[in-house]
């Protein structure tokens, strides 16, 4: 152990806006975390879970050995998630052996469409490239995702088809250079604390003027100009009503829309039908609200759009943000500070994964799988002979457990993501997870998904690594090791690279690929010298500030905002769009609509904030319920409540509150207890392949107390 008090300066490990914290460590423990004023992102600010939410790296529950399962499984049988008293101990070279054995013998069977991946958005960059690396260099597959798929790919693929790029456009700090800015879909004072706070600075000390478009009374009403209550899944009537009345009111910038865009006098046809009037009787919000939104937007000089996984996660995902596309388009509300397409990231590196290639469809740098001329790129930078790699793409995240099959997946990887909290339908997905022949968790904690594994191999947390993320921003920033990893745990880039050289070793591989990396930033640099974005980005050049990407060449200083002079797509296209109804609607049986989300207080699918004393905060779920529905249904706040879907049922905790509107109700996604994904359902979205989490219909009748469930019975038994 070190003994010394010390600073380490780091990028905190939770949500996308990326702020800078400084570790203060004695005596190798992390005893306080600040962060300095002068950081470009945050200005010394820190939500709950930045400043606080550290101390599950110390937890009695983490995984610091390797372990593998004692039971094998055999042929046909379907595997059962288990008491951790299953486990037994290994070294690493038998956990990595095994590992290999495993993963080489479904190869040879079966091929390479038998083996999947999941990447991880909480991991670094370098972790991510070399993870998906490994599974197109090594098993010839793209079947490689991440939790893209299930937050923001209705808008990576709308702003691709639009614009040619799916980053945000813009940083979030020029939110105070915005006239007038729309929040639409994202609870960005729970969600991304710090830009909620750039927020109401815009409005309190700017006189930015805020149009808030959601089915919750959030707290950023309380700072709006217009407040749009929207049932959900009605976003694309709402927003082409606005384009209505933008185009019928001549508000649109002309010159924007004649010399940078295509596809718009098509397009302004399919507007007729989309009247304020037509919007008021899908959505429920006033026509005149839609008029004077509109007209807001179009006339501020510079107007910007932020959008959350309200708008993405829709079975018509794509089309509700291709019709955020539009009304900026309209009004050239693009290409100039202030201004902007910017969906807010939810998880820490989700951008950085993203541009490292853990897609199914696209290399590092959005190469497309399917051309031949990107495949010969990474051959020669990976050393593999010519059409070594895969022309197919892959499986997404939801297609891998679906495809889960004899003839179809058999083995899956998962680094540091949890589908047994954060895919919809669980029922479902514990079904297919069971049906898996093999399956590797790599994570610092045996979550829901782990328990199905056959071998576990633990990982180091940000603090005892170090690499680089890229924020919202497209600002890549650098993580540093703080600490000694605790116990036998490795960086994930060693446990991939070590396995990747025993893979090759036992696949005979004539030409292999280099695994043999000196560290991250070795990694790093591979990776800069192909795709073009990052160029430019060394870790000398942020070791102080991070640098947005593109930054094409070393002298180049950045990008804080896109399109300028033109798109990556040359023009920006328009699309009619139709409206497509929320694919289960409520009915007598089922008469409430559900959606779903993050608290402040807590993470995605819990596995790290659910081992810190975060948990304290808010300690078990609780649907929130409108006053009116509550009369309805004889529900006391505070008092037990089981809701039901078509897919299953939960027991939790009511919240009467007015932050929801009548006949919508809302459940954080964090409580294995209640989780809301066993009513959630899985339809897709057909171009995003994204589930629809935000719209389900369910009921809800009073329990007695009895029935709820013991928030910290999953720990206290160590069986999921």
């Amino acid at each position: 152990m070190i003994s010394d008090s010390r600073k380490v300066t780091t990028t905190c490990p939770y949500c996308g806006v990326g702020c800078g914290l400084d570790l203060h460590i004695k005596n190798d423990y992390i005893y306080r975390v600040t962060s300095d004023y002068d950081n470009v992102v945050n200005q010394g600010n820190l939500c709950v879970k930045g400043r606080f939410g550290y101390d599950y790296i110390y937890s009695e529950r983490r995984v610091t050995v390797p372990l593998i399962r004692k039971t094998t499984q055999k042929a046909g049988q379907r595997r059962q998630a288990f008491d951790i008293s299953e486990w037994r101990e290994s070294s690493w070279d038998e956990a990595l052996d095994y590992t290999a054995d495993r993963l080489a013998e479904i190869y040879d069977r079966d091929g390479s469409d038998a083996l999947a991946v999941y990447c991880c958005a909480k991991a670094s960059n370098e972790d991510n490239y070399l993870l998906q690396k490994l599974f197109r260099a090594v098993f010839r597959t793209n079947n490689v995702d991440h939790c893209t798929r299930l937050c923001h790919a209705g808008s990576v693929v709308a702003l691709q088809m639009a614009i040619g790029s799916a980053a945000m456009s813009n940083t979030a700090s020029e939110v105070v250079e915005s006239d007038c800015f729309i929040v639409t879909g994202s609870n960005t004072p729970e969600n991304h604390p710090i830009i909620g706070l750039q927020m109401k600075d815009a409005v309190y000390k700017h006189g930015s003027k805020l149009i808030v478009i959601d089915p919750r009374k959030l707290e950023l009403c309380e700072y709006a100009e217009l407040w749009l209550p929207l049932k959900p899944g009605t976003n694309v009537p709402v927003f082409s009503a606005m384009a209505h009345v933008i185009v019928d009111e001549n508000l649109c910038d002309t010159k924007f829309v004649s010399e940078r865009t295509t596809g718009f006098d098509e397009f302004r046809k399919s507007l007729q039908k989309f009247t304020p009037e037509y919007a008021e009787t899908i959505s429920g919000v006033d026509r005149q609200l839609i008029v004077e939104a509109a007209r807001l937007y179009a006339r501020a000089e510079r107007g910007a759009i932020y959008w959350g996984m309200g708008i993405s996660q829709l079975a018509h995902g794509t089309a509700s943000a291709l019709g955020l596309v539009h009304l900026a388009l309209l009004t050239g509300h693009v290409g100039r500070r202030g201004t902007g397409l910017n969906p807010l990231r939810g998880q820490n590196n989700v951008q950085g994964a993203s541009d490292m290639g853990c897609m199914p469809y696209h290399y590092p740098g959005y190469m497309e799988v399917n051309n031949p001329d990107n495949a010969a790129i990474w051959e020669k930078a990976w050393n593999i002979q010519p059409e070594g790699l895969s022309r197919d793409k892959g499986l997404t995240t939801t297609e891998i457990l679906g495809n889960v099959r004899p003839g179809g997946v058999r083995a899956l990887y998962i680094m540091g993501e949890n589908p047994m909290m954060t895919e919809p339908n669980l029922n479902a997905t514990r079904h297919h997870m069971e049906g898996l022949e093999f399956l590797v968790a790599q994570d610092l904690f045996i979550n829901e998904s782990g328990a199905y594994a056959d071998v576990f191999l633990p990982a180091t947390s940000w603090a005892e690594k170090d690499g680089t993320f890229t924020n919202t921003d497209r600002r890549v920033q650098r993580v540093r090791k703080a600490i000694e990893p605790r116990g036998q745990v490795r960086s994930d880039w060693e446990i991939i690279s070590d396995l990747a050289q025993r893979l090759e070793h036992r696949l005979e591989r004539e030409k292999s690929a280099y695994w043999d990396y000196s560290g991250p930033e070795e990694i790093f640099g591979e990776m800069c010298s192909i795709v073009p974005e990052y160029a430019g980005v060394t870790y000398e050049r942020i070791d102080k500030v991070g640098l947005q990407t593109p930054v094409p060449d070393e002298e180049h200083p950045g990008t804080p905002y896109l399109f300028e002079a033109e798109f990556p797509a040359g023009k920006a296209q328009f699309f009619p769009l139709e409206y497509v109804p929320v694919v289960e609607k409520p009915d007598d049986e089922y008469p409430f609509i559900l959606t779903t989300g993050r608290l402040l207080e807590h993470w995605h699918g819990g596995t790290m904030t659910r081992n810190s004393q975060l948990g304290e905060l808010y300690p078990e779920a609780r649907v929130e319920v409108h006053p009116i529905d509550a009369n309805r249904n004889g529900l006391d706040d505070g008092g037990a409540v089981q809701v039901s879907s078509r897919r299953g049922e939960i027991i939790l905790r009511a919240r009467v509150t007015e932050k929801t509107n009548p006949g919508v109700v809302f459940i954080p996604m964090h409580f294995v207890e209640a989780a809301a994904n066993l009513l959630t359902i899985d339809a897709l979205d057909p171009q995003a392949k994204i589930p629809e989490f935000k719209a389900c219909a369910v009921k809800m009748q009073r329990v007695n107390e009895e029935l709820l469930p013991n928030p910290s019975a999953r720990l206290e038994r160590g069986r999921w």
